[in-house]
């Protein structure tokens, strides 16, 4: 960290630091009190103005957003302006004011603030790099222009090397009792009952059991009248058996290797924390048991209103744990209880919203964020396709791809892996390029396919398809494409499913049903429109010799799409992967997954084997991998345009 004499620099985590690109706009910048000062960890768009006034951003929205994404342990430490013909200075202090004002709406705990805000500008009509300013107060005459920029190499380690994360579930009920002929008393009365909840956490009574995630190390306990209220305490040492110095240290694994940072569920070191209201603590005086009875005057009606509670909290390794317990735990469940109190209020009687927490780790953001979301709607249903698409405004994240769906939230405890059903296609081995030898083109630029999918081939699941399911396993591999990367949840479909589909279409005769008949891009791309709704694009060459001049074509489509394509020609078919193609000397490799091997699924065998593997057109021997008297079909799906 610096100190109070040296010049500030500011320290860039994030890989995307400008998220706003062509037009004018906001970005909050995100930090955190564990880290040295003025770093920022990710950005978030401002999308919410207020009505009667476009350039007036809306705070009390925005910080209702940012309380429920963000998780405790990180804070807004900024604002960058991205706009035309600025004038740096002032439009710095605009960004100062505008984070100062979302942090007095947001509440921020002034023992874990960061006065020192950070004022960032970009002038799209200049050199487009990013200005940076501090100030110590939030105030315009205390403003330092900081020439200092340091972009951290390996920001993963950065952040889980001194860090981990708190998480706490738990389900809370309101009952609540209300007379009939007073509907609207019931809003007062929820509102109570869930101040009544928030306050328990505070109980010198409640209970805080605390363990690692995942890990087999013992548990310990600490009473809500151990609770740290000091901040002192996160610098405090364990002492002897004192429970309440304890460290999140004393929860993390010794031996795991941040340099490589695989997922949270993997590298980052968790620790779970669960509440129990202890109602059977020794009493001073002896007593028994007593049921009380008030019966109700008039008639009552009984509305139960359940919720289920779930928070990451992120924190310092060398903070105690009851410190991190009652300034992050706890205020984060207050937060999302209220938070849920406002969905709930409106429709209170008529529906009940069913709000599920989940947490997510988008492509390029180094830190969980958490998103409600309602389960009544199906996530193909409008309201939530406007809730994902929100969240994808606001992060930066790209509209054609589901990277906030359900299936795509983070596995804290391990819920995924639980069942001991195995899942159809969950024994298949996956992404098997990864571990292949380079190409051999000279000066070649590779582009690949994005994203995981299964390696399908012939005698997979006990089918003998040999000589004639080729396409059939190409078209398999590319749907379990689809299904990892969250376009669909349909599970992949067999020979037989495939040729029913065909069938249904009109495309086939009933009697196509269970024979062995090839099926070429064509038919592969009305199976894809009609179990997932992708799209295709469809090359057609006369000639294997003709397959290189597509390279640069073939490039782009592995760039911008990023989806496996199905190769056909003559009686074979392949599913290309990636080409590496040096544009200047025309030199080029083609990336093939051969469907066409009939081994056990030994990743050493099948690269050993080149059946998948980094094929010329014309091999060092002058074989041609592609025939010259054979035209080919190549098929390309698209991306559908979704969230």
């Amino acid at each position: 960290m610096a100190s109070e004499n040296q010049d500030p620099a500011i320290r860039i985590l994030c890989r995307r630091l400008q998220i706003i690109k062509s037009e004018s706009g906001l970005q909050w910048l995100i930090g955190s009190p564990f880290f040295p000062r003025h770093t920022v960890i990710s950005t978030f768009r401002c999308i919410h103005t207020t009505s009667s006034n476009p350039q007036s951003l809306d705070f009390s929205k925005e910080s209702d957003d940012i309380r429920t994404l963000l998780p405790k342990g990180f804070e807004v430490i900024g604002a960058l302006i991205v706009g035309k013909d600025c004038n740096f200075d002032k439009t710095a202090g605009e960004a100062i004011n505008a984070a100062c004002n979302l942090r007095k709406s947001l509440s921020t705990d002034a023992s874990l603030g960061n006065l020192e805000l950070i004022g960032a500008v970009v002038d799209l009509n200049n050199a487009k790099d990013v200005r940076f300013f501090v100030s110590k107060d939030g105030k315009m005459d205390s403003l330092e222009s900081v020439s200092s920029i340091v972009y951290e190499d390996n920001p993963e380690k950065f952040v889980w090397e001194r860090g981990c994360l708190l998480h706490c579930a738990l389900q809370v009920k309101l009952p609540l009792y209300y007379q009939p002929r007073k509907p609207n008393d019931v809003h007062e009365i929820y509102m109570r009952a869930a101040d009544a909840v928030a306050s328990k956490f505070r109980d010198p009574q409640v209970t805080c059991v605390i363990e690692a995630l995942n890990e087999t190390s013992g548990a310990i306990v600490l009473r809500g009248s151990e609770l740290s209220t000091d901040s002192s305490s996160s610098s405090s040492k364990p002492k002897d058996s004192d429970t309440k110095a304890l460290l999140c240290s004393h929860f993390s694994s010794r031996s795991k290797d941040i340099t490589s940072f695989s997922s949270i569920e993997e590298s980052a070191d968790k620790i779970q924390v669960s509440f129990l209201l202890n109602k059977s603590m020794n009493s001073v005086k002896p007593s028994a048991p007593i049921a009380e009875y008030y019966p109700a005057t008039q008639e009552t009606q009984l509305l139960v209103i359940g919720h289920k509670l779930e928070v990451l909290c992120y924190a310092s390794k060398d903070l105690s744990l009851a410190y991190g317990i009652s300034k992050l735990v706890i205020p984060a469940l207050v937060d999302q209880l209220h938070s849920m109190r406002k969905v709930n209020i409106p429709d209170l009687l008529k529906r009940h919203p069913e709000l599920h927490p989940y947490h997510f780790l988008p492509p390029g953001i180094l830190h969980p964020i958490t998103a409600l979301y309602e389960l009544s709607y199906g996530e193909t249903e409008l309201k939530q396709v406007e809730t994902r698409r929100s969240l994808h405004l606001r992060l930066g994240l790209p509209f054609d791809r589901p990277l906030l769906r359900i299936s795509n939230a983070i596995d804290i405890v391990g819920k995924k892996h639980s069942s001991s059903l195995v899942q159809k296609g969950s024994s298949f081995l996956k992404d098997v390029h990864l571990t292949i030898p380079s190409s051999g083109v000279s000066g070649g630029v590779a582009s690949l396919v994005q994203g995981s999918y299964q390696y399908y081939h012939y005698l997979h699941e006990g089918l003998d398809d040999s000589g004639w399911g080729c396409a059939y396993r190409s078209l398999q591999t590319i749907i379990s494409w689809f299904k990892l990367q969250n376009y669909t949840s349909i599970d992949v479909p067999s020979h037989r499913e495939i040729q029913q589909a065909l069938v249904e279409i009109g495309d086939k005769d009933p009697s196509f049903i269970g024979s062995r008949e090839w099926i070429g891009a064509i038919e592969l791309s009305f199976v894809l429109d009609k179990l997932i709704g992708a799209s295709c694009k469809i090359i057609n060459v006369r000639s294997g010799a003709e397959l290189p001049e597509k390279c640069r074509e073939l490039a782009l489509h592995f760039e911008n799409q990023g989806t496996p394509i199905m190769i056909g020609g003559g009686v074979l078919a392949y599913t290309l992967l990636g080409v590496d193609y040096n544009d200047a000397s025309g030199d080029c490799a083609f990336l093939i997954l051969d469907p066409h091997y009939t081994g056990s699924d030994d990743i050493k065998k099948i690269v050993n084997g080149g059946w998948c593997g980094w094929k010329k057109a014309v091999d060092s021997k002058g074989k041609h991998f592609f025939l010259h008297d054979k035209f080919y079909n190549l098929l390309l799906p698209q991306r559908p345009n979704m969230v």
